[in-house]
């Protein structure tokens, strides 16, 4: 999520209180600093940091938020879990456990 809080029953009530500014450095320097990643930006706020990503040093699966209101336009069926584990797999790092516990 672009931000990372919110009013309870109010889906964007954190907007433009800096939440951004601070989702997008930890982009920014996850880009830079590391090698590999699998970026999973869902809802088109997130995908408008797909801008900041090196897409030749990482992976950046995109599609809607996985809300009530958006989830059938495109992320119920994505399968962004078994892709994002195929990708890991094939640079040789550890898969991960999606499972609830």
């Amino acid at each position: 999520n672009a931000t990372l809080t919110v009013r309870a029953h109010q889906p964007g009530s954190h907007q433009g209180k800096g939440w951004e500014a601070f989702t997008h450095a930890v982009i920014r320097a996850i880009s830079e600093h590391k090698t590999g990643v699998v970026f999973l930006l869902w809802g088109n706020f997130a995908k408008s940091k797909a801008k900041i990503i090196d897409k030749s040093r990482h992976a950046v699966l995109e599609t809607s938020h996985p809300s009530g209101q958006s989830c059938y336009r495109g992320f119920m069926g994505c399968k962004h879990f078994s892709k994002t584990n195929a990708i890991l797999r094939e640079n040789g790092s550890e898969e991960i456990d999606w499972r609830v516990k």
